[in-house]
């Protein structure tokens, strides 16, 4: 049986990359062909998360084990096939390229095709350039954000010095701070 996912960026709008492959394949298999049809190094740490209708991650596989103390299943795309995970057309998928800035492919299985089988992944469609694999925080311009905040970012822009209760802002107010619990040791 064969998968065709379908697979988008919400960085770059015209990029689009169709996979076919072996529903016998691992996560592995189709972590490979995604960065190979992308011209990615294979070199950084990624996940695939297989979603819920709405994008919410629900199942994590991983490329390396990660040592986790959550009663959850633990899959590593090495040890599990692609059909062991997925049956249903228009299943979505995450597939994070980017751990530090969580980015990702938005991925969704558009086609299960019975009595076919491939012995490698195909990339067969290719539109568009893939957003650059890692953010260079080095190329980011702080300096000239174009963030305005503007005068009402905090708040009220009709804001009186005048309106303060003195009082109220001491911290103290009209009891005194009883310290009888503190600990002889930060005395």
């Amino acid at each position: 049986m064969l998968f065709r996912f379908l697979i988008l960026s919400d960085e770059v709008d015209e990029f689009k990359r169709e996979i076919k492959i072996d529903s016998e394949a691992t996560f592995l298999d189709l972590h490979n062909a995604i960065l190979d049809s992308v011209n990615y190094t294979k070199d950084q740490m990624a996940s695939f998360f297989i979603c819920d209708d709405d994008w919410g991650k629900k199942t994590e596989i991983t490329l390396i084990e990660m040592d986790t103390s959550s009663e959850e299943d633990n899959y590593l795309m090495e040890d599990t096939r692609l059909e062991d995970l997925l049956e249903d057309e228009y299943q979505k998928i995450l597939y994070v390229f980017d751990y530090l800035t969580e980015r990702a492919f938005f991925m969704e299985l558009r086609e299960i095709i019975p009595g076919q089988h491939l012995k490698s992944p195909i990339c067969s469609r290719s539109e568009g350039l893939p957003p650059s694999q890692t953010v260079n925080f080095n190329d980011i311009d702080t300096k000239t954000s174009n963030t305005d905040l503007g005068e009402d970012f905090y708040g009220d822009s009709d804001y009186d010095i005048d309106e303060l209760d003195k009082e109220g802002f001491d911290g103290l107010g009209e009891e005194p701070i009883d310290n009888s619990y503190e600990d002889e040791r930060f005395r």
